[in-house]
């Protein structure tokens, strides 16, 4: 988890977001509200944030998945980037964390694109697929509990159409990721979705170092 890229130092990155993000105030706003919460490192950082908005558009979704929402910064980067009748179906279960959010969507204009179920993901996507809704997505983030990322790019994979695309975060696991002596649930989560995408002839993929490590799966 990391709320700015690794490997870049201070100046750098303050160069970075002066030159290379255009963060709107909404987006900066949710931010700042965020930076005091015990786990504020959770968030996705601001370049992040831009990223996810251009490859939204570049593919022209309009039906998107979120999996962990926090504080709803990344929901809000997405929303803004829908059209406005698109559709962000965001799913947590923790309820102090995703109202820290909802006022910023609101005030951006967004929160009736946002579809906020409190419930265990597996459930929520179980749910869309057992109704019918395989293939119906463009574009899908999986940001949550990392023991459970196989099985989480599974169901995104099924619920993507052709052409959609997949956003797994985390997976450079600021370097733990490579650390054998590692074996706690959430990094060998990390580690067998990365072989399982690495070899899944399904998808193309490219594992970018924004972040803590982002790698794009775009569904054949």
């Amino acid at each position: 988890m990391s709320s700015a890229s690794l490997g870049l130092g201070e100046d750098l990155r303050n160069y970075l977001l002066q030159v290379g993000v255009r963060e709107n105030e909404h987006l900066a706003a949710l931010r700042e509200a965020t930076m005091s919460h015990e786990w504020a490192v959770m968030q996705i950082s601001p370049e992040q944030g831009a990223l996810m908005q251009m490859l939204v558009k570049l593919i022209g979704a309009k039906r998107c998945i979120e999996i962990g929402t926090f504080t709803g910064y990344s929901a809000l980067a997405v929303a803004q980037a829908l059209p406005h009748d698109g559709y962000l179906l965001a799913c947590d279960i923790n309820d102090d964390y995703t109202r820290i959010g909802e006022p910023f969507w609101t005030a951006a204009g967004v929160r009736s694109r946002i579809d906020l179920q409190l419930m265990p993901a597996l459930k929520t996507l179980d749910a869309k697929l057992e109704d019918g809704q395989a293939g119906t997505f463009d574009f899908a983030f999986i940001d949550a509990d990392k023991a459970n990322y196989p099985m989480y790019y599974e169901r995104c994979l099924k619920l993507l159409r052709v052409g959609g695309l997949i956003a797994i975060d985390n997976v450079l696991w600021g370097g733990d990721v490579i650390d054998e002596s590692n074996q706690d649930p959430e990094t060998l989560g990390i580690r067998a979705v990365n072989e399982l995408v690495a070899n899944d002839d399904r998808v193309e993929i490219s594992m970018i170092p924004v972040g803590d490590g982002l790698t794009l799966a775009r569904k054949l």
